[in-house]
């Protein structure tokens, strides 16, 4: 094989890697939902909007713009307590 041919071939093997990765995420997501407000700083899987882009990055507790997965039908069961003592249930949409 040419150095032309090697490279071809790997990347196209890469692709189809980072193809078959993609369609794992999603399948083994798809029994899980986003649940804002519920994460400790740090603990996002996503991004809290306008406060950080990436998961593990929610600079405070129970930021309502970050996210965590959490599996279906559980979110608005889920109760947190604040620092001043209230609690609140997660919410399946930024508060």
């Amino acid at each position: 094989m040419t150095r032309s041919t090697n490279l071809t071939l790997a990347a196209a093997v890469a692709a189809a890697a980072l193809m078959s990765a993609g369609a794992q995420a999603q399948t083994a997501n798809a029994d899980k939902e986003r649940c804002y407000g519920i994460s400790m700083a740090g603990k996002n899987d996503c991004a809290a909007t306008g406060n950080n882009s990436c998961s593990g990055q929610a600079k405070m507790d129970y930021d309502t713009k970050a996210w965590k997965y959490v599996a279906k039908g559980t979110c608005a069961k889920m109760e947190v307590t604040l620092k001043d003592g209230k609690k609140r249930m997660g919410s399946l949409q930024p508060m």
